[in-house]
């Protein structure tokens, strides 16, 4: 049995919650325009342009890449929980994979930026968690306690 994809409705909660974390005023256009692509979208959402599918696990990861005020690369992801059983949004820096060497004249600016990212990224998710939307840490919470629970009553 395939795990349900997350309604729409719940995704673009997710979106809105980025949104206010990354922008202080209004998002650029091209975010704007691929939220109005998604929220005027009549076929099946997640065959929406805007959400990309992953090349390996087609229906198993989505990108949206909505950036933020300092990187226009910082993608919002929602994929499948380790244990395959529901969809869990990630903030995505999407910097890592670029940094320059120490010996540039860039890496410490870019490590600030690398540093901004991680903070911006860690405040959606939280901000994620207290809206009741489903993160890796709520996944490692709850599997933890599901672990603790069947220990608790498995015979000594």
């Amino acid at each position: 049995m395939s795990t349900p994809l997350p309604p729409a409705s719940e995704v673009l909660r997710a979106v809105e919650v980025y949104l206010t974390h990354a922008y202080s005023g209004e998002p650029p256009f091209v975010v704007r325009s691929q939220l109005n692509a998604l929220k005027s979208w009549q076929g099946d959402f997640f065959k929406c342009p805007v959400l990309i599918p992953d090349a390996v696990n087609p229906m198993g990861k989505f990108t949206l890449r909505l950036g933020n005020t300092h990187y226009p690369h910082m993608k919002l992801k929602i994929e499948l929980s380790p244990s395959d059983d529901q969809f869990l949004y990630r903030a995505d820096t999407h910097d890592k994979h670029i940094c320059p060497q120490s010996s540039s004249k860039d890496y410490a600016a870019f490590c600030e930026l690398m540093e901004k990212n991680q903070a911006l990224a860690s405040a959606i998710e939280s901000a994620w968690e207290k809206a009741g939307l489903p993160t890796f840490k709520t996944f490692l919470r709850e599997d933890l306690r599901r672990r603790q629970a069947r220990g608790a009553q498995s015979p000594s």
